[in-house]
């Protein structure tokens, strides 16, 4: 987890606003949808309904809300298999950044 975020803690607001790869969402709305992803897990992993992650009114939040909802995941103490998961969409969104 902790690559993604300082792959992209540094980023600017041009290039959040850039398209990711395949052109057709920013890495903005790419990195937002793996924030709720993972809250998703976590959710799942504590037994509680999903709740949509806010989108933030600056994307420069983005790298904290990742960092928030991965702390989340871990303390939710999820299975191998969503951990698994979380760390093939972490790898996914990386490679479409």
């Amino acid at each position: 987890m902790e690559l993604i975020v300082r792959q992209v803690g540094h980023w600017q607001q041009p290039r959040w606003a850039a398209s990711a790869a395949g052109g057709n969402v920013s890495r903005a709305d790419l990195v937002h949808q793996l924030v709720q992803e993972l809250a998703n897990l976590a959710a799942d992993a504590e037994a509680q309904p999903r709740r949509a992650v806010p989108r933030l009114g600056h994307d420069l939040a983005l790298p904290d809300q990742l960092r928030v909802v991965a702390a989340d995941l871990l303390a939710a103490t999820a299975s191998d298999a969503a951990l698994a998961r979380a760390a093939s969409q972490v790898a996914a969104t990386r490679a479409a950044l």
